[in-house]
């Protein structure tokens, strides 16, 4: 069953999310600002300040996921103007980011990830990314730009949604088996084997 807006105000009051906010957000300050907080039926988290870290082409260069080198992404500034806060994924390119909330996932519940439409629109394809049961931390958000234009992508402001999906508690969470993106910082969290 997905998880309705009490359900998931009930549980941030017992530390599923933090910081919360109880309704969504579309201002800050008279600036608008891609929408964050609680709807209906998801939670819309925000894209950390902190860090965006964008794949680089080398020539020759493979990518390993059974051995990741740090070296095939490269940090990216962080602008602001009249707009807010925000990182440039370029054109055609990929990019992570980390979630600005602090998750501590149910040991009954799944969540998942999708995109906002409002950057679908422009092109940005937000992972499919799983929490799964009893997973806590910050989020490591993977993102595609799919355009031939560079694109913002909006630090302390909406990037995607949670919806949170209930089932019989499991008899292996992921905490209970040790998961290797176990207790992730507010920091991008490379590939792992």
């Amino acid at each position: 069953m997905i998880k309705n807006d009490a359900w998931i105000a009930r549980m941030a009051d017992r530390g599923m999310i933090a910081p919360f906010e109880p309704q969504q957000v579309r201002q800050v300050e008279d600036l608008p600002v891609i929408s964050y907080g609680l709807g209906s039926f998801g939670y819309d988290i925000r894209l950390s300040s902190r860090e965006f870290r964008i794949f680089k082409h080398v020539p020759g260069r493979v990518v390993d996921p059974k051995n990741f080198n740090p070296e095939n992404l490269e940090p990216t500034q962080l602008y602001e103007d009249t707009s807010g806060s925000y990182f440039i994924l370029p054109a055609h390119s990929y990019g992570l980011g980390v979630a600005r909330e602090c998750l501590t996932i149910p040991d009954n519940i799944t969540v998942i990830c999708i995109g906002k439409s409002t950057y679908a629109r422009c092109g940005i394809i937000a992972n499919l990314t799983p929490a799964e049961a009893a997973w806590r931390g910050h989020l490591t958000l993977e993102f595609s730009n799919s355009s031939s234009a560079d694109c913002r992508i909006y630090a302390n402001e909406g990037i995607v949604q949670l919806i949170f999906l209930e089932g019989e508690p499991c008899q292996v969470s992921y905490a209970t088996r040790r998961g290797k993106y176990q207790g992730q910082p507010q920091a991008v969290t490379l590939a792992r084997v």
